[in-house]
């Protein structure tokens, strides 16, 4: 049976929105796993996600505070179907990402980021699977706000980008 993820990062919560789209919270009760590679900004939004997702797979990232480092690790590692996943919150200029993370994360197929709030999906030569869902709540230069579903399943992993209808 496919295990289902929605990827989020960049939440930002209250700053940039009050609260998650109805359209996030949906996808996040329907998933079997969730993954937020951080800039929560505060704790409050975690709560609720460990509260209603059935797993929660989280970082912090740069505009996280000590309570939410104090929760979470700067890294974020699980085996989810025999995929090996691994979530951190920035991973540096675009150009080479994919081969810094190749060697930084040898022993990782996919790798969940966030800071930049632009999507991504990309491989590197080794076969490391690199996802970035954007951001939900603050599309920054990129014409829509975003998230990410995923599907693990034999074949492998399957992700799809979904835009945001504006606020």
């Amino acid at each position: 049976m496919p295990l289902t993820l929605t990827l989020l990062a960049d939440t930002h919560l209250p700053k940039r929105a009050k609260e998650l789209p109805a359209e996030v919270w949906a996808a996040v009760e329907s998933s079997d796993v969730v993954v937020h590679a951080g800039d929560w900004t505060e704790e409050a939004l975690l709560d609720e996600l460990e509260s209603r997702a059935d797993h929660l797979i989280a970082c912090y990232g740069n505009n996280d505070g000590d309570g939410l480092r104090a929760r979470l690790p700067l890294v974020a590692r699980a085996e989810l179907d025999g995929v090996r996943l691994a979530v951190v919150h920035e991973t540096g200029h675009k150009q080479g990402r994919e081969a810094r993370m190749a060697a930084l994360y040898p022993d990782v197929d996919v790798l969940v980021f966030g800071h930049s709030h632009i999507p991504w999906d990309t491989s590197a030569d080794s076969g490391l699977r690199l996802l970035n869902p954007g951001s939900p709540t603050d599309r920054r230069r990129q014409p829509f706000c975003t998230y990410m579903t995923a599907v693990i399943d034999p074949r492998g992993v399957e992700a799809e980008l979904h835009r945001l209808p504006a606020r």
